[in-house]
C-alpha cells in the first residue's frame, strides 16, 4: 500500500534496520508539530491528540490549531488501518511486513492499548479517539499553494505530512451516552435535489468552541439543553431570516450526542438541514466536562428540483 500520491515510497523492496534502540523520542505538542514539521522530520515523537478515522480520512487534529488537516496517520508493523482513500489503497487490515518510509522501517507494538485504540477507531463509520502515541514522523515536501506554504506528500490526494504509529501509550475511554463520538456530518439524500451545499466550513472546530464559550458565559445558556433552539438560531442567522420565521423545524434523526433537523420554508426552492452535535472532543475544553453545549456541526442547503 502506498501512502504517497506521487511517489510510492511507503513500502520498500527490502526492510532496513530500525534506528538505534537508545533513541530518545521527542515529546511534542500537536500544534507545534504541524506548524514546524521540518524540525521533526524522521524523528520519533510522542504526541497526544484527537485521531479521526473514516472514509478518505485518518488524520490527527487539535481544535485549538487551525482546522486544516495536516497530519495523516498510519500504523507501523504488519497491522494496517484499512483506510480507503485516493490513491492506490486496498483497504486491507494487515500487511506481510513492516512498512519502510523514506528508508526507515517502522515497527509497531500490538498490545492492549493498541487493540483498544484500533477497536474504537473502527467502531463507527467515522470515529474520533483521544490518545497519546509514539510514532515516526515524516514531514513530506514543502509546497507553495494559493493559501500559503504547506507540507504534503502522504495520505488522501497527497494532502499531508505523515505520522506512523509505533506504540499507543494511552487511549481514552468512550463511555458516555450524552456525547457524539463521530466526526462527519449526516448528508441529505440527493433524490429530488439539484444541488447540495455546505453553509459553514467542514470541520468547524472554531465555531463549536465559540458556541461552548458563549453558553458558559451565559450568552446562550439554553445551548446546553435545547438543541432545537440552537438549530433555529443558526438557520436564521445563516439564511438571514428573522428567527421567528424559522417555523416547522423537523427532527429527522436522534442519536447519542447528535440531532438532525430539517426546515422547509413555504416559499422558494431551498430547504435546509442542521446537524447538531455534543462533540466528544469538546469535553476536553469545557469548563465542566459534564456540561457540553449543543453546537452546529454542519448546516446544509438543498435546492429542490
Amino acid at each position: 500500500m502506498a501512502l504517497r500520491h506521487k511517489r510510492a515510497l511507503f513500502l520498500a523492496l527490502a526492510a532496513l534496520p530500525a534506528l538505534a534502540a537508545s533513541e530518545v523520542p521527542k515529546k511534542v505538542d500537536y500544534c507545534a508539530l504541524k506548524q514546524n514539521p521540518a524540525a521533526y522530520n524522521h524523528a520519533q515523537v510522542e504526541v497526544a491528540g484527537f485521531f479521526m478515522h473514516g472514509f478518505e480520512d485518518f488524520t490527527m487534529f487539535d481544535p485549538t490549531c487551525t482546522s486544516w488537516f495536516d497530519i495523516w496517520v498510519e500504523y507501523g508493523g504488519t497491522a494496517a488501518s484499512g483506510t480507503m482513500y485516493c490513491c492506490g489503497t486496498d483497504g486491507k487490515r494487515s500487511r506481510s511486513k513492516p512498512p519502510v518510509v523514506e528508508g526507515i522501517e517502522v515497527t509497531l507494538l500490538q498490545d492492549r492499548n493498541f487493540t483498544e485504540f484500533d477497536r474504537l477507531l473502527h467502531l463507527r463509520a467515522s470515529s474520533v479517539v483521544r490518545a497519546t502515541v509514539l510514532g515516526r514522523f515524516f514531514a513530506g515536501e514543502e509546497s507553495s499553494l494559493p493559501g500559503g506554504t504547506r507540507w504534503r506528500g502522504y495520505g488522501h490526494m497527497a494532502c499531508c505530512s505523515l505520522l506512523v504509529i509505533q506504540q499507543v501509550l494511552s487511549v481514552d475511554k468512550q463511555d458516555r451516552t450524552d456525547l457524539d463520538y463521530s466526526w462527519d456530518s449526516d448528508r441529505p439524500e440527493w433524490r429530488n435535489a439539484i444541488s447540495v451545499g455546505d453553509m459553514i466550513p467542514v470541520g468547524p472546530f472554531g465555531e463549536l468552541l465559540e458556541g461552548q464559550r458563549a453558553a458558559e458565559s451565559g450568552q446562550c445558556p439554553w445551548a446546553f439543553d435545547d438543541p432545537s433552539r440552537v438549530a433555529t438560531e443558526a438557520l436564521a442567522r445563516l439564511t438571514k431570516t428573522p428567527e421567528e420565521s424559522v417555523t416547522g423545524l423537523r427532527l429527522t434523526k436522534k442519536a447519542p450526542g447528535r440531532m438532525v433537523y430539517e426546515w422547509q420554508p413555504k416559499a422558494g426552492r431551498f430547504w435546509y438541514m442542521a446537524v447538531l452535535s455534543r462533540a466528544y472532543w469538546m469535553s476536553y475544553f469545557a469548563r465542566d466536562p459534564n456540561r457540553v453545549a449543543w453546537g452546529v456541526l454542519a448546516a446544509i442547503d438543498i435546492e429542490r428540483k
